[in-house]
């Protein structure tokens, strides 16, 4: 076939650029402009409340609740409490061991995030105080120091923020005895990174009655926990006031430990913190973090280690926690911080992944002071205790009175932590995240995602192992020795009676049931109704299909009903014909890694109890926590559920009161907003009343 001929081009067409000699020359061709660059940062809708605007808002089917980590964590530690350079020397290459489990972006200068911690080195401050703020630190754990991001390039600003937190350290009588810029290197940061750098600088705090007024601290009464209660409160008073809107964050403040990290890769974080190289920066441990932000955005604020501690894996409880957790504020109660605990709401900031969240709780146990840091662990990740009937009766007292404060942080996840005086790891139940650990002769332990992360000469190895599921590993600078998971647990679990204080105080379902029977009777009466026409099952959208294929095996075999065809209905909240009520609800799973799991299958693992019952106050130790309705599965049968319709008759205290949940079909749309209006009123009116 003959190709198609050129268009003709009409006698009076001017063309564009008609010179063309360029060509005889051999020039180049020329230059065309390219299209105005889109920025694609600035595409897509931005969290206003996040941290100077870095992650973008909910949108779509994203929603930053979701987002979880997956990283490298481990810490290198002097056992006996003995600070030294080469302790943090040796944690650079610890962390850059662990470079693979980061990530990083398109351009290889932007990683997802890395840091360290280590305690306060008090010879390096003592003389960078002297020379820059021109005044002497007090002893070491009598002034506090820590790193705050502002946001860049912006004095006016920076002036304003630093006079707020001034303000606010004045009122808790503290003084800022001033600020140091902390000295880096952003030449070596990706756009990504470089676009959010924030200026960094250090405030010295001190207790004024302690320091004065002057350059030369007075020596005047001194309260360690008080100086730290008032550290936290104007951590979060300040930061609640000025907001991460506006790019600012405070990465630590503290008397005991320091935090310099950012939205770096792993060698960037000593090659970018030029303090983290001097000879003078001497501390017995150092704590770090390699982030891998899985289905989330990296930015400063969100790189770890966190205030107290570091964390690999997903938190998958994590909406749970923290929506407990926001409803327990309205009972915390607190001599210690008295009219300064409201300033402290919320507890869990906004925008923070679930390992901030995870660190905001632990921080707000550790500083009330109530128990220690290690207790506190094991109050937030308990081991598999339920189902084991080999576990010391003290240690599954304690676990349960745990339980009824709080409800467990499961994973699978790796936590890392360190206040100074303790430092250590735990795992969770699951047990599905590595964690290797390594003891020399010169009383070093190396703890990491992995062996081998940092070389030491075989001669030199001690003991080495890995951490099992709910174990902890513990390293008590004080007292300069590595304590055993037994010794560990059988003490905090001796702390109190934890045992008669279940025994009691809880409540169990089997004794308000027989209670109740002696009033009344509670016997389920079955109704005439045929299956096909039973009006309940017709209520909640029971089908024939259903009840043959699913019902009916569980109920003559014991059995779960299985198949190998899949899945392909539609979501209950698309479907176009009526589903059951529970499918509206889903269990949520990690996206990565570990497969979901049930009661059944993982009995040793996972427990379907639940409490029912206000919450004692968290920030307390006393018998009353533990006086809650202990339920053995959240689903209960028709005689159990006529017991707690009239609990009152068992137990005078403990009143109940039903709450109809239907509305007419034939209001439609309406009738359900308004029922649901209805119900929220209701339910606020009983707790009101007192009902439990």
């Amino acid at each position: 076939m003959a190709p198609s001929p050129l268009p003709s081009i009409p006698e009076n067409t001017t063309l564009k650029n008609p010179n063309f000699n360029h060509l005889a020359n051999d020039d180049p061709l020329p230059y065309v402009e390219d299209e105005p660059s889109m920025n694609g940062f600035d595409q897509v809708e931005r969290d206003p409340e996040s941290w100077a605007g870095a992650a973008p808002a909910a949108q779509g089917l994203y929603n930053f609740e979701n987002e979880v980590d997956s990283c490298g964590v481990g810490f290198v530690c002097q056992i006996k409490g003995i600070k030294s350079h080469k302790i943090v020397s040796d944690a650079r290459q610890l962390l850059c061991a662990m470079t693979h489990r980061g990530a990083v972006g398109a351009d290889s200068r932007d990683g997802d995030g890395a840091g360290v911690m280590t305690s306060i080195p008090h010879s390096f401050f003592v003389r960078e105080a002297e020379r820059d703020l021109g005044c002497d630190l007090p002893a070491p754990g009598q002034y506090a120091v820590g790193n705050v991001f502002f946001k860049q390039r912006d004095p006016a600003t920076l002036k304003e923020h630093q006079k707020i937190f001034t303000d606010i350290a004045n009122e808790l009588g503290l003084r800022v005895l001033g600020w140091r810029r902390v000295p880096t290197d952003g030449t070596i940061l990706g756009p990504s990174a470089s676009s959010k750098e924030p200026d960094i600088l250090q405030p010295f705090v001190v207790v004024r009655a302690h320091y004065g007024d002057g350059k030369v601290s007075q020596g005047g009464e001194f309260d360690e926990k008080h100086f730290e209660r008032q550290l936290y409160v104007l951590r979060k008073a300040a930061t609640h006031k000025i907001t991460l809107a506006k790019s600012f964050y405070i990465c630590s403040l503290s008397s005991r430990n320091i935090v310099y990290k950012g939205q770096l890769t792993c060698p960037q974080v000593y090659n970018y913190y030029h303090d983290l190289n001097h000879v003078l920066y001497e501390s017995h441990f150092a704590l770090v973090h390699s982030r891998f932000s899985t289905n989330t955005f990296p930015s400063w604020d969100r790189a770890q280690p966190m205030r107290w501690a570091a964390h690999n894996g997903e938190i998958n409880t994590v909406r749970g926690n923290k929506n407990w957790m926001h409803a327990r504020e309205g009972v915390l109660q607190s001599s210690l911080f008295g009219e300064d605990l409201d300033r402290l709401y919320p507890i869990i900031e906004a925008g923070g992944s679930d390992s901030a969240a995870f660190d905001n709780v632990l921080e707000l146990l550790l500083v009330n002071g109530v128990i220690t840091l290690p207790e506190a662990v094991m109050m937030m990740i308990p081991e598999a205790w339920q189902h084991n009937e080999l576990m010391e009766p003290n240690k599954r007292s304690f676990y349960n009175w745990a339980a009824c404060v709080m409800e467990p942080w499961d994973g699978p996840a790796l936590f890392a932590f360190s206040d100074g005086r303790y430092c250590g790891a735990s795992l969770d139940r699951n047990g599905l995240r590595p964690c290797r650990y390594v003891v020399t002769n010169q009383d070093i332990i190396v703890c990491a995602s992995e062996v081998g992360a940092l070389y030491i000469e075989p001669e030199r190895i001690v003991s080495k192992g890995r951490l099992k599921p709910g174990r902890m590993l513990l390293v008590d600078t004080g007292e300069g020795r590595i304590v055993d998971d037994k010794e560990l647990k059988k003490t905090t679990s001796s702390k109190k009676d934890f045992g008669s204080w279940v025994e009691g105080q809880m409540l169990n379902v089997p004794m308000i049931v027989k209670r109740v029977k002696r009033s009344m009777d509670i016997e389920p009466t079955i109704n005439d109704y045929p299956l096909s026409k039973d009006p309940s099952l017709l209520a909640f959208g029971y089908t024939v299909e259903q009840l043959n294929m699913l019902m009916l095996p569980m109920v003559n075999d014991g059995k779960e009903a299985l198949g190998s065809m899949g899945n392909d209905a539609p979501l209950a909240c698309m479907a176009n014909q009526p589903r059951l009520i529970y499918d509206y609800f889903r269990q949520l799973f990690a996206q990565v890694t570990n497969p979901p799991i049930d009661p059944i299958r993982e009995s040793i693992v996972m427990s379907l109890e639940t409490y029912v019952g206000p919450e004692g106050n968290l920030l307390e130790l006393n018998p009353k926590q533990c006086h809650r309705i202990l339920l053995k599965s959240p689903v209960i049968g028709l005689e159990e559920m006529n017991a707690f319709k009239n609990l009152k008759t068992a137990y005078q205290t403990w009143e109940s009161r039903t709450i109809d949940i239907t509305f007419p079909k034939a209001r439609s749309l309406p009738g359900y907003e308004e029922s649901l209006t209805r119900i929220c009123e209701e339910a606020s009116q009983a707790i009101q009343d007192g009902v439990k």
